[in-house]
């Protein structure tokens, strides 16, 4: 799967960072450790996945293990939001990505795939309250996050290290860190288009 993505989409779309196992690529000067692991691993995990069942499986998952800076996840997402066109390049159909970043199901704000904004207003929102409908994106379980809005042509990527040094560090969620960036972003969306 890593070779064929790097073949199929990173190459082309010029990502310089994206991929799996990142310690075989880059110095580990350059990529941020993950957690001071001293219950499984009994080391800092640094360069290799967090999540144990994509180690197991060679750091590479559908699920996890998969590494990136932030503008490599722009491009990504800005592709997405152009309906799989980056570059003058088709990387998927208009309708795949539609399916794809849909809710898939009443009662439930899950595309496939991708996260939605939530649409029970008595539960906790991954994305922000200003965000619209049809707002798609990701939050993975070391924080960080990639949303994008069609309807205001915006990519949001915040890259987090939440389970550094220890995984149970929750002040991310509990403090509503990602989703009040969103809302200044949203907000100065608003004053400038009045």
């Amino acid at each position: 799967m890593n070779d064929y993505l790097a073949e199929r989409f990173y190459r082309p779309l010029g990502l310089a960072t994206m991929g799996y196992n990142p310690s075989e690529r880059f110095s580990k000067r350059r990529i941020t450790p993950t957690e001071n692991d001293q219950k499984w691993r009994k080391q800092i995990v640094q360069g290799s996945v967090h999540d144990m069942g994509a180690a197991m499986l060679g750091g590479v998952g559908g699920h996890a293990g998969l590494f990136s800076n932030a503008n490599d996840l722009g491009v990504v997402m800005q592709m997405l939001l152009n309906g799989g066109t980056y570059g003058g390049r088709q990387y998927f159909q208009p309708a795949t990505i539609q399916n794809f970043t849909a809710q898939q199901k009443n009662g439930s704000r899950r595309g496939l795939g991708f996260d939605k904004p939530e649409i029970n207003p008595h539960w906790s929102n991954p994305a922000s309250s200003k965000a619209s409908p049809r707002t798609f994106g990701h939050t993975g379980f070391t924080g960080t996050c990639v949303w994008a809005d069609p309807d205001h042509n915006l990519v949001f990527v915040f890259l987090s290290n939440r389970t550094y040094p220890q995984m149970n560090n929750n002040k991310l969620q509990s403090l509503k860190v990602r989703t009040r960036i969103q809302d200044v972003v949203y907000e100065a969306i608003d004053k400038r288009i009045k």
